[in-house]
């Protein structure tokens, strides 16, 4: 068989030499071979262009992932009503107590009995509308701790990682607020300071950006010294340029990632130290709250409805964001624009 082969490309071959010398054997004459090209002044004014927009290849990227993009609705449609559910018709107040006509409370009603529609508590306060008054509470909590972790942990992971003169002092002040226990530092400022949302905001954001800027200092150490780097520093650009043009850029999508899973996270630690009895207190919904008056009815199973509703929007909102997060990521990767 290998035999065959060999000699059906030997005759290929000699039917190629054959066809080549028979060509350039041929007389040609001098106009074949040569001809004026036309001349188009709008052509030469032209330069090269390319419609290619980093965004635009983004978005179009991530709406490609259908998964995606259904979470994005689902999240999108929770934040929605999270602000609109208080505007809407025959809402209750979510620290209202509510009484019959004979004055006893209405502890505990099961859902939709009597119109409330998530049933009450064992306080007689509607459940729907602590639900969705402590999602806005945790949302803002969420938020609030993400950006301040994203400003200061962006801030100074690019400067522990660029400039070579701070990095010790970064690695020390980094051990040592990293050899601090989170937890204590919740209980001491829990003791320290008044409960309420300032200070788990604070609370969180003490050591809550230590975790990017190492994570974006490591991402800047691999990158710093790339050719086109050296050739800025070599050129006299400014470093802060070099940051925000040349660094920054390229890291769009991890750090797009980190903040997308630092929401649900900041909400989850709130839940954790309202859980352990150091969060915000009864009188202000939050998920936490909700989940740890559920959590102490689980022995009833009649009432555990009151721990299921709570955990069903949290987790609705958590794996909303992991899944948004991850796809954004992955969208914003230059490398996944090229078609």
């Amino acid at each position: 068989m290998k035999a065959y082969r060999h000699f059906k490309s030997d005759q290929l071959g000699d039917k190629l030499n054959q066809q080549l010398k028979k060509d350039l054997s041929a007389p040609v004459s001098e106009a074949e071979l040569f001809s004026f090209a036309s001349f188009d002044p709008d052509a030469s004014e032209r330069g090269g262009y390319s419609n290619y927009s980093y965004w635009r290849a983004t978005l179009r990227a991530f709406f490609k992932n259908r998964v995606a993009v259904f979470f994005l609705l689902v999240l999108v449609c929770t934040l929605a009503f999270t602000f609109i559910q208080p505007n809407l018709p025959n809402q209750r107040n979510p620290i209202t107590i509510h009484y019959n006509q004979s004055g006893r409370t209405l502890a505990n009603l099961a859902p939709g009995e009597q119109g409330f529609v998530f049933g009450t508590n064992n306080l007689g306060q509607d459940i729907w509308a602590r639900i969705w008054s402590g999602t806005r509470t945790s949302l803002f909590i969420g938020f609030t701790v993400a950006c301040v972790e994203a400003v200061l942990g962006i801030l100074m992971g690019v400067l522990w990682g660029y400039v070579r003169q701070l990095d010790f002092l970064f690695t020390e002040l980094y051990n040592v607020f990293d050899n601090i226990p989170q937890t204590l530092l919740l209980i001491l400022i829990s003791y320290v300071l008044n409960p309420g949302v300032s200070t788990i905001i604070f609370a969180l954001c003490l050591t809550g950006w230590l975790g990017m800027a190492r994570f974006i200092r490591n991402q800047i150490i691999i990158i710093r010294d790339r050719d086109y780097n050296l050739a800025s520093r070599c050129l006299g650009t400014p470093t802060r340029r070099i940051i925000l043009k040349n660094l920054l850029p390229y890291l769009v999508s991890v750090i797009t990632m980190r903040m997308a899973l630092a929401i649900p996270s900041a909400i989850g630690n709130e839940v954790f130290v309202t859980y352990i009895g150091i969060g915000l207190p009864i009188e202000i919904p939050s998920l936490g709250n909700l989940i740890q008056a559920g959590r102490e009815l689980m022995t009833i199973p009649a009432l555990r409805y009151q721990l299921y509703f709570p955990v069903a929007v949290l987790a609705v909102i958590t794996i909303s964001f992991y899944i948004i997060g991850n796809a954004f990521a992955d969208a914003a990767d230059p490398k996944n624009h090229v078609n």
